[in-house]
């Protein structure tokens, strides 16, 4: 049993019969964000590693990453992108989350943050599953963000942004400057750095988390101990 963990000594890696320790440092708040962005990068090398790549090319590759979201992050210091798109939906009451292949699971913990530390009710789904279901809540007081990354999947979810337009849902895409489709057709962009597409959940992940985080300070609430959530669960 291997565990991934980055809490020195506990239950997890007591119950494991070895443990990859991420090293992310203390995370203060409940809601986990850089523990989460760490277990990422460990699941990136493992999958390399367990697939033969050449490991070198892949930390270098993942090896720019930091800077990437250190400048993204300066940005949104100067820009305040991120903040002004929360000061437009922190009163939204619903909001989906959806994404393709690897992003799908972005699609969810942004969801997940959202729901946490602001209370409001946000789903995760899987984008190529939106006319199966979440399709009929789409109306014009629905939010729905779309995580978009390059590849295959790509006109796919463009075409799922087209059926949310056409329904008049209020569209948030995250999206590299490249994509310039996505901001032909999203009613707002929160641009990302451009990398690798195996790389993009760590990138993309950080905008959600962001978002989440202003939109909790807008309704006045506290982001470090939202309630009825523990940082650590002790019954099942």
């Amino acid at each position: 049993l291997l565990t991934i963990c980055n809490v020195i000594g506990s239950t997890a890696t007591r119950e494991a019969d070895t443990t990859i320790y991420t090293y992310a440092g203390p995370e203060i708040s409940v809601a986990s964000t850089k523990a989460f962005t760490t277990q990422l990068t460990v699941l990136y090398l493992l999958s390399n590693y367990f697939g033969k790549k050449n490991m070198n090319s892949v930390i270098e590759s993942l090896a720019e990453v930091p800077s990437l979201l250190e400048e993204f992050l300066r940005r949104q210091k100067e820009s305040g992108e991120v903040e002004e798109l929360a000061e437009k939906f922190y009163k939204t009451k619903n909001a989906l989350y959806l994404g393709r292949h690897i992003n799908y699971p972005i699609a969810l913990e942004g969801a997940l943050k959202l729901k946490e530390i602001s209370y409001i009710h946000a789903e995760g789904y899987p984008a190529g599953e939106m006319k199966h279901g979440p399709i009929a809540l789409i109306d014009e007081d629905m939010l729905v963000v779309f995580v978009c990354g390059k590849g295959e999947t790509y006109k796919k979810i463009l075409s799922n942004m087209e059926e949310v337009k056409a329904r008049h849902g209020k569209i948030i895409a995250v999206a590299t400057k490249n994509m310039k489709e996505t901001k032909e057709l999203a009613d707002y962009t929160i641009t990302v750095p451009e990398t690798e597409l195996m790389l993009s959940p760590i990138v993309n992940v950080v905008p959600l988390q962001l978002f989440a985080y202003h939109i909790a300070s807008f309704l006045g609430y506290d982001v470090d101990q939202p309630r009825n959530l523990a940082k650590s669960v002790t019954v099942e």
